[in-house]
C-alpha cells in the first residue's frame, strides 16, 4: 500500500477516487511513566517514553487507515494527514486520514 502526504503519486495516474479513509487510536499515559518522565522533565531532554507512546499510536492509527483502504480496494492513500487531540487529562487521540485511490 502506497501512503503519501502528496495529492498524487508521482509517475502514476489516479484512475478512481474511493473516498476518505481513516484510522485512530486513543492512548493514555500511566502513573509509572508519568513519574519517570516528570523527573526527566525537571532535568531537561527528550521524554523518550512519551515519544515511544506517540510513535506506537501513530503506527497503529496508520495501520487501521491502510486496512480500511484495502477493504475499499485501494492501491494507495494520498493526501494523508495526522492529527492529535486531547481527550481527557492524560489521554490523547491520534487520527490519521487520507483519500483512498486506485492507480493505473
Amino acid at each position: 500500500m502506497l501512503v503519501t502526504s502528496t495529492e498524487t503519486v508521482p509517475g502514476r495516474e489516479t484512475t478512481e477516487v474511493l473516498g476518505l479513509v481513516r484510522g485512530n487510536t486513543i492512548r493514555a499515559r500511566n502513573v509509572g511513566r508519568d513519574i519517570t518522565q516528570g523527573l526527566r522533565n525537571l532535568a531537561g531532554g527528550e521524554l523518550k517514553a512519551y515519544t515511544t507512546l506517540l510513535t506506537d499510536a501513530r503506527e497503529e492509527a496508520q495501520e487501521r487507515m491502510e486496512a480500511e483502504a484495502r477493504q475499499k480496494g485501494a492501491d494507495a492513500v494520498v493526501n494523508v494527514r495526522f492529527e492529535t487531540s486531547e481527550i481527557s487529562g492524560g489521554a490523547a487521540e491520534l487520527l490519521v486520514y487520507g483519500t483512498a485511490v486506485k492507480l493505473d
